[in-house]
């Protein structure tokens, strides 16, 4: 029996039991790759798995059930048997009962795009990231560490629900890890990139050059050994696109999921400081922010989400007035909005949760080199590296890899162990140029939900111009 006739008799099984709503996501998964580390092969990786995860709806409630591999009708009439149980076992605690918002049932094929498939090409990504290695420790005698990770992921997912929607989806994402390592009179600087995207091999050699990126990488380590550290000052600063990638993320993209809205996630992940602000200035003029997986090539790309719902760019920001959030089918009723494909799963084997596909700063007018040219004393923020957010996205603190003076509109000296801190609303309030030049970077390891779900996705926008709290912190 075929994957799609299992998880259509699932769906059979679950309404005969009496569930009002069924859907199913059958999904077939093979990852490979590999860590290189100081040259040596440290280990390759090559996982395949699949498995089926049925939701129900019973008087109101969720029921969830995943199933490893089922081989026949008694493994999914089991799958469906337990959500079943599940959803009505929680039907009699439950406040407020589910409602679905309406959503068109589609019968889709969707293959993403690629050039070249890895998984006829493995030998070439082992090269490419052999040559990375290489490029990392030619950099000079200071480089005391490289390590290149790279590999692909290959997905098959079939979507299938009682509303009569019947949606086949296939990609591969192709990725690397890099990360360059000086150290020099007990000083040690790290300077790492994430690159690749959904694609094949070609993500690492055409739309973003993986060996191109390890030269950078590592010189920027090396000179980072005689950057100076900053005193803490409050000033002008420009964000570059990487570091906006991972502001996108965490204050915007966050707080702008419904459930984290609704304060579903308050006890594990927190809720959004804007809650009840639909329709009210969060930020200036100058700022617009979306959230859509309609981005070819980005880690966020899907025609349809997890719930087979379209998908659509999503205006979450426009001129500084918070429009709208991202949504699944059950959080849209409660906006009396529709839903706009939020909800994504790491896989078969958890529920759905609404997940940020690629969100982003708009672009503004402006060239990036204006921006900086108008800063008479502040700071070029340059490359994400780790955040610290409070519990409501309001005040934030995310380091970057390495940041310069400004002074009199001129790119001065090179800083190391910066901290780039604020509070959301005055920050918006103070972003009054955005560039031209935009970008989506690959996010690989965002984590939400209990159990934790790791998803991957795109984030970015332009380079960025407001103010913010600057500072380094000594090793």
């Amino acid at each position: 029996m075929s994957s799609e006739d299992l998880a259509s008799k699932a769906i059979d099984h679950a309404l005969s039991l009496g569930a009002s709503y069924a859907d199913t996501r059958f999904e077939v998964r093979t990852d490979k790759g590999l860590l290189i580390e100081n040259g040596s092969i440290e280990h390759f990786a090559s996982q395949q798995e699949s498995g089926i995860g049925i939701r129900v709806i019973v008087n109101g409630a969720w029921g969830f059930y995943a199933f490893a591999n089922p081989k026949n009708l008694g493994d999914i009439r089991t799958a469906a048997e337990q959500a079943f149980k599940l959803a009505k076992s929680s039907s009699a605690s439950i406040k407020q009962k589910v409602v679905l918002a309406d959503a068109k049932a589609y019968t889709d094929t969707v293959d993403y795009g690629f050039k070249k498939d890895p998984r006829d090409g493995m030998n070439e990504l082992v090269q490419i990231a052999k040559d990375c290695d290489k490029i990392i420790r030619s950099a000079g005698k200071r480089i005391h560490r490289s390590s290149v990770s790279m590999g692909y992921a290959y997905t098959e997912k079939m979507f299938i629900n009682s509303d009569g929607a019947k949606i086949l989806q296939r990609y591969i994402d192709t990725v690397t890890n890099m990360s360059a390592t000086a150290h020099e009179s007990g000083l040690t600087q790290n300077v790492s990139t994430t690159e690749g995207g959904r694609g094949g091999i070609e993500m690492v050699t055409e739309y973003s050059d993986a060996r191109a990126k390890a030269q950078e990488i590592a010189e920027k380590a090396v000179q980072l050994i005689d950057a100076k550290p900053a005193k803490e000052q409050k000033a002008r600063v420009v964000m570059n696109p990487d570091f906006v990638a991972l502001l996108a993320h965490e204050i915007l993209g966050h707080p702008s999921e419904a459930d984290r809205v609704l304060g579903y996630e308050m006890a594990w992940a927190g809720g959004a400081w804007w809650a009840g602000k639909l329709g009210q200035k969060v930020g200036s003029d100058a700022m617009n922010v979306s959230d859509s997986p309609t981005i070819e090539h980005s880690l966020g790309h899907y025609k349809y989400d997890d719930e087979g719902v379209l998908a659509k760019e999503k205006l979450l920001i426009k001129n500084g007035l918070l429009v709208d959030h991202m949504h699944s089918r059950e959080t849209a009723t409660k906006f009396n909005v529709e839903a706009n494909a939020g909800m994504r799963a790491t896989g078969y084997e958890f529920m759905p949760l609404i997940r940020m596909a690629c969100t982003y700063i708009d672009t503004g007018n402006w060239n990036h080199e204006e921006m900086i040219k108008e800063v008479d004393d502040g700071f070029l923020i340059c490359n994400m590296k780790v955040p610290s957010i409070d519990m409501l996205r309001y005040n934030w603190s995310i380091s970057c890899q390495y940041a310069y003076t400004v002074k009199n509109g001129e790119i001065k000296d090179l800083l190391r162990d910066i901290i780039v801190m604020g509070i959301a609303p005055e920050f918006f309030a103070s972003i009054d140029a955005c560039s031209k030049d935009f970008e989506i970077r690959p996010v690989l390891n965002c984590g939400k939900g209990d159990p934790m779900q790791t998803m991957r996705m795109g984030n970015g926008g332009p380079y960025v111009r407001g103010v913010a709290t600057v500072k380094s912190v000594e090793q």
